[in-house]
């Protein structure tokens, strides 16, 4: 097993409409306005960025996101990542009631030496980590969905 690997799977209900959120998930430059452990978001260009995250260890990660996929009609957002983190990220959203499932999906490569190093013996709180963030970033979306 590749310590260094890691799958997520986060499923958030929220109170808006897909296209709503689908609105709200690509504009990745505004992620810092409501999700708080992103902390910067540069563009580099019409369809990549850098991002920089961190959650409640005291470590930041930067990635390269490169978008792969801009479908919303399917409802589906998808890019790589490289940099600290090498991978991809997908969402897809469905209609759920009078609101929206995002299921977010993300495979990850630790390339940051320090993550490297502790691979072994960190990965339940490198992963507990991820929750908190991603429980978080639920949070603030449903929040900023409530004022646009």
């Amino acid at each position: 097993m590749d310590r260094t690997h890691y799958r997520f799977l986060s499923l958030w209900a929220l109170p808006a409409p897909p296209a709503a959120v689908y609105a709200a998930l690509e504009r990745v430059e505004d992620y810092p306005l409501w999700w708080p452990q992103v902390r910067e978001v540069r563009r580099t260009g019409a369809t990549a960025g850098v991002v920089r995250v961190r959650s409640l260890l005291p470590y930041d990660l930067t990635f390269t996101l490169r978008e792969l996929r801009r479908d919303p009609a399917a409802g589906v957002l998808e890019a790589a990542l490289s940099g600290d983190l090498r991978g991809r990220a997908r969402w897809t959203l469905t209609a759920r009631g009078g609101g929206t499932l995002a299921r977010y999906e993300q495979t990850a490569d630790l390339d940051k030496p320090l993550l490297r190093r502790f691979a072994a013996v960190g990965r339940p709180v490198f992963r507990a980590n991820h929750r908190l963030m991603m429980a978080s970033g639920r949070r603030g979306l449903a929040a900023h969905l409530e004022t646009v």
